[in-house]
């Protein structure tokens, strides 16, 4: 085993690799950016390093910062997480020839992945079937619009190296082709500091379902079943769960087989996941793509099979073998994973970076939180939305489901607008409830109305007068109130409005602007604007787009009239609430 790992990485996921590190024995050294010079990761760690100032292009993605910290601090190889530099194949071969351990999979294999195209060509050489597509990249909207005509809409654009759905965009017509191929360019870019894209027929109401393997040194392949991880939007997971319910066996080990001729088939090593799309008639699977590195959704695996993914790809990397073969794999039970993300899911789900103000995870059997975040912590708007993992065990699905709705309840969050009251919806939902969801569902399916925006704690009326929180006594009865206001006075003889203490996120109204103001929902940085002043616009016209926490935001025009004004330029920061234009009557 390794005497000193640098985790390359920041958050929930540094935390996880951090714990995995200590638990065998191992040095755990951190990295972090100047925003994050007091973050949990950074104290949890046996020693940290600065990497450089906020942007993920002067820290975590500075491979060269990065490969100087570990000389100095004596490593002997580098994990990088998931996101950043983990499936950049420059990067592991950087590792290699510095003389450390590289925590992950080859360097040829992560490139062969990394270009979408390639891991078409690799699945296509072992037999596993995949979407169709085009061969190459391409930036002509012509050439765009000429697959669509000849493959049928929709279509995605898709980022050759990305993943996680960024830098993908879903065409329906041939208009729509021209903007949604710059703007996956830019997502993607932005993202993977590559701006290639392809295009492939997009499927109307699949299943994503993917499949975990592990790779030996010694040439071994195994797989740890399968993940359901369809209930998505902006073709990001939302919630994760092992096994995928409604998989008859057959089809999962088919999945499995398939899963195994591709990793084989690029030489792989180390901890992967092979994403299939499943279609309408729960037999008929594509290949996807494949994951070179370790999943955010894995721990509903590591539940279900009592195996430690993390310790796992450090064991394979040191050359001490994984210990486990393909009979000894059982599956026992279900796990759920719901992602907390500062987002906003009555507003589009929304990016809403800012401050925690309490954070207090749940308890109780079966019931694991993984987070990077805590009381006081600044969610930052540098990068992504994840605040936090909120993951249960049972013995059945419904008992997951009914174990993740009493976890929802108990977990505190407050500050900023999460993702927490969009998972309480969900874990009732009947369509979710009767695993008869798709990747659709969410943005084109379900009744979100019901939604309201939360609370942020920065109103007027919170400045004007604090919130409080007491604990009083009905009758005997214990109750927890929130006191909005003066206690004992005021006119009106009415009483203070109280409500209970809001258990992950609460709900009020959100503050309005003037009636021609079309104002920034979210801290950003302006991409491009769709208008100019004079332009004549009407209620939904795109007006511009806002870049948050790594993903292109659409911000439209909330009323019929003249721009008037526009408020900023491509490239400049905003702050939530600023008018980014002015609509007047025409």
């Amino acid at each position: 085993m390794f005497d000193a790992v640098l985790v390359a990485n920041r958050g929930e996921i540094a935390i996880r690799v951090i714990r995995a590190c200590q638990e065998l024995g191992v040095r755990a050294v951190a990295v972090y950016s100047d925003i994050d010079r007091d973050a949990p990761h950074v104290r949890l760690a046996d020693e940290a390093y600065l990497l450089g100032p906020a942007s993920p292009a002067a820290s975590y993605l500075n491979i060269e910062r990065i490969l100087e910290v570990a000389a100095e601090a004596g490593v002997d190889a580098i994990h990088p997480g998931y996101g950043f530099l983990s499936e950049n194949a420059d990067f592991a071969a950087a590792v290699t020839q510095a003389g450390l351990t590289f925590v992950g999979p080859p360097a040829e294999a992560i490139r062969r992945m990394g270009d979408k195209l390639s891991a078409r060509e690799v699945a296509l050489n072992a037999g596993v079937p995949v979407v169709p597509g085009t061969l190459e990249p391409t930036s002509d909207p012509a050439v765009a619009i000429e697959f669509g005509d000849e493959h049928g809409y929709p279509v995605a654009v898709k980022a050759m190296f990305g993943g996680g759905g960024r830098g993908m965009k879903v065409v329906h017509n041939a208009p729509q082709m021209k903007e949604a191929l710059a703007a996956a360019e830019r997502e993607a870019q932005a993202a993977f500091g590559r701006a290639e894209c392809y295009l492939e027929r997009y499927l109307e109401r699949p299943r994503h379902v993917e499949i975990q393997v592990l790779g030996d040194l010694d040439g071994t392949m195994i797989h740890l079943g399968e993940r359901d991880c369809s209930l998505q939007r902006r073709h990001q997971k939302l919630v994760e769960e092992a096994p995928a319910p409604g998989v008859t066996p057959s089809v999962r080990d088919a999945m499995g087989t398939a899963a195994i001729k591709v990793a084989i088939e690029m030489g792989y090593t180390n901890a992967g996941t092979c994403e299939f799309l499943l279609d309408a008639d729960g037999q008929t699977f594509y290949f996807l793509e494949m994951n070179t590195r370790l999943q955010v959704e894995h721990p509903v695996t590591e539940l279900v099979t009592g195996i430690d993914l993390a310790q796992a790809q450090l064991r394979i990397a040191a050359g001490d073998g994984m210990g486990i073969a393909q009979e000894d794999v059982r599956l026992t039970g279900h796990a759920i994973e719901v992602r907390i993300n500062a987002e906003e899911p009555a507003a589009n789900f929304m990016p809403t970076p800012g401050l925690i103000d309490e954070l207090r995870a749940p308890l109780g059997p079966w019931v694991r939180f993984d987070t990077g975040a805590e009381s006081g912590y600044e969610v930052p708007r540098d990068y992504d939305s994840m605040i936090g993992k909120l993951i249960v065990w049972a013995e059945t699905r419904d008992g997951a489901r009914a174990r993740m709705r009493r976890a929802l309840d108990e977990l505190v969050l407050t500050g900023i607008p999460t993702t927490v009251p969009f998972h309480r919806l969900a874990m009732e939902n009947e369509q979710f409830a009767a695993a008869e969801h798709a990747t659709i569902s969410v943005e084109n399916e379900w009744d979100l109305s019901g939604l309201e925006p939360q609370a942020t704690g920065d109103g007027e009326a919170a400045e004007a007068s604090p919130a409080r929180d007491l604990t009083v006594e009905v009758g005997g009865r214990r109750l927890e109130v929130r006191v909005f206001g003066e206690l004992g006075g005021g006119s009106g003889g009415g009483g203070a409005p109280v409500r209970r203490r809001p258990r992950g996120g609460s709900s009020s109204g959100a503050v309005k602007a003037a009636t021609e103001d079309l104002v920034a929902p979210m801290q950003g940085t302006v991409v491009t604007y769709a208008v100019a002043e004079g332009d004549t616009v009407i209620a939904g016209d795109l007006v511009v787009v806002l870049e948050a926490m790594k993903m292109e935001n659409t911000i439209t025009a909330h009323r019929d009239g003249v721009i008037s004004q526009v408020g900023f330029g491509a490239g400049d920061a905003v702050q939530s609430g600023a008018v980014l234009a002015r609509i007047d009557d025409a």
